[in-house]
């Protein structure tokens, strides 16, 4: 396990497609990836206990809210978004599950919704869970400064598309997320 512990990814299609980008990153580190595309963290914390509680990981690593920004399952205020989130992080707590919660990754545009304009509910959404964050003593895995550009959207040599990354997006998310593990 080269020093790492066992250790779940918890989130949505930017969690799933991790592991087909970069397999030997997961395999060398005994990571979990939970990752299932499309779910909202309503769906994620439902299917929680499953998919984080049940292999007993030393670590989870949360990655949620991009799909409830998306209104995938209709709009949500973003404090629901944290409210949902807070109550994984206490699921983990009490399983002693170290957490490791995570930022959103930039995003100004989503191709399958493209009505919506989320930059601003990505940075407030950020800004709440770097806030709870910090009050609960939790590292903070902030993927957002290295990876936005000028419009606060993913930089495009990251991720064409504007929200996954690309096999470059991911290497730039391991080279952040490698020191939390």
């Amino acid at each position: 396990m080269n020093g790492f512990q066992k250790t779940v990814l918890f989130g949505d299609s930017i969690t799933q497609f991790w592991s087909d980008y970069d397999p030997d990153f997961f395999e060398s580190n005994y990571l979990i990836n939970k990752g299932i595309s499309g779910q909202t963290t309503s769906q994620m914390l439902d299917r929680f206990d499953n998919d984080v509680i049940k292999y007993k990981p030393q670590k989870v690593v949360i990655l949620a809210g991009i799909n409830d920004i998306a209104e995938n399952n209709g709009p949500i205020a973003l404090e629901a978004v944290l409210h949902n989130i807070q109550i994984m992080v206490e699921k983990a707590f009490q399983h002693n599950i170290k957490v490791l919660l995570c930022s959103l990754l930039p995003a100004n545009r989503f191709y399958w919704n493209p009505k919506l304009q989320p930059e601003a509910k990505v940075m407030e959404l950020n800004c709440l869970l770097k806030n709870y964050a910090k009050v609960n003593s939790i590292d903070f895995v902030d993927y957002f400064p290295p990876m936005v550009d000028a419009t606060n959207g993913l930089l495009q040599s990251y991720g064409p598309d504007g929200v996954h990354p690309n096999l470059e997006g991911y290497l730039k998310m391991k080279f952040i997320l490698e020191p939390y593990l």
